[in-house]
């Protein structure tokens, strides 16, 4: 069993899956138990998981994306929330809908790699597409959404390469 630190410094975007083995539902709930238990601003929890098998809304929302390697995944997992269901800063009216999002999304993904699931977190897609092909309400907003199953053989993680913390730790 890994511990917290190998699960974070060895979790990978993979972009092959195993299509035709769909992940259990028990699995799935635990990944998506995680997103419910995500810290939000005011714990307002803004967010409704949405996860995609059926092959009808599967090809439906292939077109928002440019890439075809997601169509290997057997789900595709989504994150949507409303604006006014977020916390706002009164100070400066920052509205924190996108980092409580992004938190859940976070959660999600470190326990389907907790639960060797693959996952890639995917932001360059149409949105009126989307919106569309997902049903969305006009307050709806998403900002990510995750491709989830088992990895294919050949998912290979990239190499990682991140910055050095003396490049980016501040000390005061």
């Amino acid at each position: 069993m890994k511990n917290f630190y190998d699960l974070v410094n060895t979790r990978s975007s993979l972009r092959s899956f195993l299509r035709d083995k769909p992940v259990q539902e028990e699995v799935l709930l635990r990944v998506l138990s995680a997103g419910r238990m995500a810290p939000s601003a005011k714990n307002l929890q803004p967010w409704t998981f949405t996860v995609v098998s059926s092959r009808e809304t599967l090809e439906t929302i292939y077109p928002c994306y440019p890439a075809d390697w997601i169509q290997s995944a057997p789900h595709l997992l989504f994150v949507t929330g409303r604006r006014n269901d977020a916390w706002v800063r009164k100070y400066d009216g920052y509205n924190s809908l996108e980092t409580d999002l992004t938190i859940a999304m976070d959660h999600m993904i470190l326990a389907a790699a907790w639960e060797n699931l693959a996952t890639c977190w995917i932001a360059a897609f149409d949105p009126q597409k989307l919106r569309r092909a997902l049903d969305l309400a006009d307050d709806e907003e998403i900002f990510a959404f995750t491709p989830i199953g088992y990895p294919a053989p050949d998912a290979a993680p990239r190499p990682k390469t991140r910055k050095e913390l003396k490049e980016i730790v501040r000390y005061l």
